[in-house]
């Protein structure tokens, strides 16, 4: 199988919309297979809609060697191309000397050659030092070839592509123009989701990236610059069936909670689980034995969340039965008493107080300092998803506020959680935290919570 990185020289130079690009004219002519370095959620909406396959999440942060060669693998089952799309700057990981949870560190693990897209704008013999200091930095990592973006004009293009070519001997497989059909709509946590253009049938933004791309690139010189990817066996299959489906899970999915990594389902499946989706914008929760919700945009949603009073009203109650309950990030927000947002917050058109499901005393305030990290802690035997270490991820701009005595399940050593280190807010079996945990890397707990769903209907774990 052919297998590609597409990676950039720093955060904003534009490889989203070029991947999106490439990876949609790829699909017309074979089966293309994305990945997305890092614990984005957005990202892989648009990869995925690009060529009709779930895009997977790598990250040598949260993952081992193990599961990230179990997730491709598994993955990568029926196509013939490989696409991964790093993460900020092609060196840019966890720390600031090791590669951990860095573009170049999956690179390497995969080993998978890279096109690294430069931000060109107002440089040209410079763009040829920035390439070259990127290709001496790490011999291990080969780059193979350069798509030069946020070209001015033709001399621009010439001008860079010769230094380029000629200092570095590295070909230049591309020249993308500034131009307004390659900039996707942006909100506070970055990209709009894809899923909110979907709700509003359009396919558009991803029609037009790949028009612009296929016209400025060469994608015959793309496939020669990909290697060869060569499956590994791995200690463990995660995604085998484990058993027969004989459990219910409700998954809120619709405009305002869609923040899920496609290996959830795979996962609970072969836990033995259904995932029924749902909607808490339109809907009501369905007959289920344990609900996950995950993160979103709830803010954004919050005068529609807060009118489904059947909804708000039935969580409320199955928390209070000890109904297993999940709720990350923007999951948990929904489960406070309300939601208090500042009018303008970056663009919404209202602001006010929000009533939310209730089910934790407290409220949610935004805008509030923004907080990105990973994350690494520990939870308690009373966690509906069990006890363990755990390493996550979280980004947010609202601060959730609950009352003194609320217990918490999660103590991070790396993060801030809820408050001050405390995450994982625990009322009867409903868990709310602001970490998103990756379903791989925590298998243990996903299979903890999945049991409790089943005791739930009494068939024992």
């Amino acid at each position: 199988m052919k297998a590609l990185m597409i990676a950039a020289d720093r955060s904003g130079a534009g490889k989203t919309s070029i991947s999106v690009g490439i990876a949609a004219l790829l699909s017309t002519r074979c089966e293309v297979q994305t990945f997305k370095v890092g614990m984005d959620y957005i990202d892989p909406s648009y990869l995925g809609a690009a060529t009709g396959r779930p895009c997977r999440n790598l990250d040598g942060f949260v993952m081992s060697r193990d599961e990230i060669r179990a997730i491709v693998d598994h993955a990568c089952e029926g196509a013939d191309v490989m696409l991964v799309e790093g993460v900020r700057g092609l060196y840019e990981g966890a720390d600031a000397i090791a590669d951990t949870g860095s573009s170049a560190e999956i690179a390497k693990l995969l080993g998978i050659p890279v096109v690294l897209v430069v931000n060109a704008r107002s440089i040209t013999r410079s763009a040829a030092a920035l390439v070259k200091g990127f290709v001496s930095f790490d011999p291990q990592v080969r780059i193979a070839g350069v798509i030069l973006n946020n070209i001015g004009g033709r001399s621009h293009r010439e001008k860079a592509t010769q230094a380029i070519e000629h200092i570095c001997g590295i070909p230049v497989i591309g020249s993308i123009p500034q131009h307004r059909e390659m900039e996707l709509e942006m909100r506070h946590l970055g990209l709009v989701p894809f899923m909110e253009k979907r709700s509003r049938q359009s396919h558009e933004p991803v029609r037009k990236i790949a028009n612009v791309v296929d016209q400025h690139l060469d994608l015959g010189r793309l496939l020669s610059c990909a290697g060869e990817y060569l499956p590994e066996t791995w200690q463990r299959d995660y995604f085998a069936k484990g058993r027969e489906t004989d459990v219910r899970i409700g998954i809120a999915l619709d405009e305002a909670f869609n923040f899920y990594y496609a290996d959830l389902f795979d996962v609970l499946s072969a836990l033995g689980a259904e995932c029924v989706g749902w909607s808490p914008v339109h809907g009501r929760p369905p007959e289920a034995e344990g609900y996950i919700f995950g993160g979103g945009y709830p803010e954004v949603f919050a005068s529609e969340l807060e009118a489904n009073d059947a909804a708000r009203e039935a969580m409320r109650e199955l928390a209070a039965k000890g109904t297993p309950i999940y709720a990350e990030c923007g999951g948990l927000m929904y489960l406070t008493e309300r939601m208090e947002v500042t009018r303008d917050f970056h663009g919404l058109e209202a602001g006010g107080s929000f009533g939310m499901c209730g089910v934790f005393a407290g409220e949610t305030i935004l805008p509030a300092r923004r907080v990105v990290s990973y994350v690494e802690g520990t939870s308690c035997p009373e966690s509906p998803l069990g006890t363990g270490s755990f390493r996550g991820h979280e980004f947010h701009y609202s601060e959730v506020r609950l009352a003194k005595e609320t217990k918490y399940c999660y103590r991070l050593v790396r993060g801030e959680g809820i408050s001050g280190g405390d995450d994982g807010a625990l009322k009867e079996r409903t868990l709310g935290a602001y970490t998103h945990l990756s379903p791989v890397p925590s298998f243990m707990m996903l299979s903890h919570f999945v049991s409790l769903c089943r005791m739930q209907q009494g068939r024992g774990g």
